[in-house]
């Protein structure tokens, strides 16, 4: 029995170290575990929260806002609009406080406001989203995107929203986008800023609008998305500048709708037209349409700079050639074989039948004639056609036009000697073919002739500004002194005159109350690879006005359909040109030399004004505006009132006691008229007094309510 108890004593030793070795073990494990953490955290803490911020933080590219594109006359036509894209962070503690008594107290009246800002879903809709996010415990859950900043400033004070972002959990990341506010108005030239595929001046002027980017830290969270640390930043983005095109809202409306309205008529494939200041060589309106597969018309390409064979608007530049060199005169006789001629085994054809044979140079440059251009130009060049090509360069028809756009094309001249010369190649460039200019070209040429042959650059930036701060002002760049001698600038005026007189553009410009110098192009022009089966036309009409004092230079250039019915330039081009000839001339043009301005008349409109006379008088006498005094001198209030083109002033009676006549007078008028009596007013409206509660003439008392209503 004693052995078996001391082997039981023994066992139960066993057991009990062992048991106190592991218990030393798990305590021991503890403190270790325990002493690591304290020394993780107090000694090498600020190491590992640099490592997990490494992993976590990086520095973000803040793009700067772009500079703004305005017109000459103050308009936007392309600017940097911020926008934004609404989440909310649940985590944060002020909406985990007292089992979230802050967010479910607002819930309901945020999820009003909510659907009623955006009007996207109802109040029930957003309410469960919200509740979804909450109970998630989503960090950066997505209510709203791309919302505007008028959106935005409404937002922030909703309930919830309004105790701001570290207590409401509301997270605003804003970017911007680039709005233009007239849409299609010269939206080719003034170009897309989008990354790749900026083209136009937002292109040729992004070093300038692009400003430069900064740099801010921000932190990864959940889903990849990044979240700003603060709100500042290493290095603040620069906004960039704003540049002002010589652009003319007004004349660009008026061009673009012109346009647009033969296109749609003539189902035309796409078309351009543009006005350039004569004596700056500014444009003013660049309008390109190209017409889309459903139908619609947009500005998709800038057919302004694009070159193509330029039809009979080109006879201009033979003509100087032939004039300046002395060839012919423009009382010599041509003969136009009564519209077609065989040269080399080709036909040159006159593209309206005409059947005349001997008229002077300038009635075949009146009736646009192919065969009196041809004939001419193979008389007197084909021995020297480098005489003919030196007077293109002369023109700078063998180079770009140097507008300050990307893409301009050069234009093709053919030279003698190269392998696309022959024997037809020099009769066929006289009048427009064999060869390729833009219509920027063409305008420039006729814009050196309205100028007294001075050849301006023509260009689309004025001035570069910063806040409103002139940095930089463009001005005009000449690029020829003289393109021709005075006497050969007469006759191309005679010609460019008489073709709106007397030639092809003649019923165009009939009864017209101003002068215009142009020309009309009808080119047939190849459809790609099916060459000139397709009949297509390219009309164009290039011209100035008012021809005795020339203000603005324009071309219309327009291509139109196969087997179009109507296809001359002085029938698609010629009304287009006319119609912004017109609104220009109406609005714009200031006539001088010997035109004599129309008399001024008086304006006879009929008007009334009730008020303190010396407020009145100061402003009629300020305004220089003569009128007849029949008031007293010491008369306080009087009526002033024109008719038949006289003004009189004279007194308005105001007895203490009864009602004056309110009606016709201003609010600020009124309250001092009316609480020198002792009245009171209510107040409905605003502007002039149209009604009163008591009519003029009635007995008052002091405290008495007086209504009345403004217009």
């Amino acid at each position: 029995m004693f052995v078996k108890g001391n082997e039981k004593l023994e066992v139960k030793r066993d057991i009990l170290w062992r048991v106190y070795l592991s218990y030393i073990l798990v305590v021991v494990a503890c403190v270790a575990i325990f002493g690591k953490a304290v020394y993780i955290q107090q000694v090498e803490g600020k190491y590992w929260r640099s490592m997990s911020d490494s992993l976590h933080q990086k520095i973000n590219e803040i793009e700067a806002e772009r500079g703004t594109i305005y017109s000459e006359d103050g308009q936007m036509l392309s600017t940097s609009i911020p926008q934004f894209d609404i989440y909310m962070d649940f985590r944060v503690a002020p909406l985990r406080e007292k089992n979230g008594q802050r967010f479910r107290d607002n819930l309901d009246s945020l999820s009003y406001c909510l659907a009623t800002l955006f009007g996207d879903q109802s109040q029930g809709e957003y309410k469960t989203l919200l509740k979804q996010g909450y109970r998630d415990n989503s960090s950066y859950f997505l209510i709203k995107k791309k919302i505007s900043f008028r959106e935005y400033e409404q937002l922030r004070k909703f309930p919830l929203f309004r105790l701001g972002r570290y207590k409401s959990g509301l997270i605003a990341n804003e970017r911007t986008i680039r709005l233009n506010p007239y849409q299609m108005l010269a939206f080719r030239t003034i170009g897309l800023a989008r990354d790749s595929n900026k083209v136009g001046l937002e292109l040729a002027y992004d070093s300038v609008l692009k400003g430069r980017n900064g740099k801010q830290w921000v932190r990864s969270i959940a889903g990849g998305v990044t979240v700003p640390v603060d709100d500042t930043y290493e290095i603040e983005p620069e906004t960039g500048k704003d540049i002002v095109s010589t652009i003319d809202v007004f004349i660009q409306e008026v061009t673009e709708n012109a346009l647009m309205k033969m296109m749609q008529k003539n189902e035309a494939e796409h078309g351009c037209a543009i006005v350039l200041e004569v004596k700056t060589g500014k444009i003013k309106a660049i309008a390109n349409l190209g017409k889309r597969s459903n139908g619609s018309y947009w500005e998709d390409f800038n057919y302004a700079i694009t070159p193509s064979e330029p039809g009979s608007t080109f006879k201009l530049a033979t003509m100087l050639a032939l004039l300046e060199d002395k060839k012919v005169s423009l009382n010599q006789t041509v003969n136009l074989e009564g519209g077609t001629w065989k040269i080399a085994g080709q036909t040159v054809y006159d593209s309206e039948k005409h059947g005349r044979t001997d008229v002077t140079i300038q009635k075949a440059f009146e009736l646009s004639s192919n065969v009196g251009m041809a004939k001419l130009a193979a008389a007197y060049y084909a021995a020297t056609p480098g005489a003919f090509i030196s007077h293109l360069k002369k023109m700078r028809m063998d180079t770009v036009t140097g507008i300050d756009l990307k893409g301009e094309k050069p234009p093709v001249i053919y030279k003698p000697g190269g392998r696309f010369w022959g024997p037809t190649t020099l009769p066929w460039m006289a009048f427009g073919y064999n060869l390729a200019v833009s219509p920027l070209q063409t305008a420039m040429l006729y814009n050196a002739v309205a100028n007294g042959g001075k050849m301006m650059r023509p260009y689309l930036v004025s001035a570069i500004k910063e806040e409103g701060v002139l940095l930089r002002e463009i001005k005009p760049v000449v690029l020829d002194e003289k393109i021709c001698s005075d006497q050969t600038l007469r006759q191309l005026k005679t010609c460019l005159e008489g073709v709106c007189t007397a030639g092809t553009a003649t019923e165009l410009f009939k009864n017209t109350p101003y002068s215009v110098a142009g020309k009309t192009g009808t080119a047939l022009v190849a459809d790609n690879n099916r060459g000139y089966a397709d009949k297509i036309y390219q009309s164009s009409f290039a011209g100035y006005f008012p021809a005795d004092n020339p203000q603005y230079t324009c071309i219309v250039v327009i291509k139109n359909k196969p087997h179009a019915a109507v296809f001359y330039g002085g029938s698609v081009a010629g009304p287009v040109f006319k119609e912004i000839s017109d609104r220009l001339y109406s609005t714009y043009v200031r006539q001088s030399g010997n035109n004599q301005a129309a008399p001024v008349k008086k304006d006879s409109t009929a008007f009334t004004y009730t008020g303190m006379k010396q407020d009145i008088s100061f402003i009629a006498s300020t305004l220089g505006l003569p009128y007849r005094d029949s008031a007293g001198r010491t008369d306080e209030w009087i009526n002033i009132y024109g008719k038949d083109a006289t003004v009189v002033m004279n007194k308005k009676p105001v007895q203490r006691g009864t009602m004056p006549q309110l009606k016709g007078m201003g609010l600020k008028d009124v309250v001092y008229l009316c609480e020198n009596m002792g009245l009171k007013i209510n107040v409905k409206g605003k502007g002039k007094v149209t009604q009163q509660s008591v009519q003029a003439g009635q007995v008052v008392a002091p405290g008495q309510l007086i209504n009345i209503e403004l217009n």
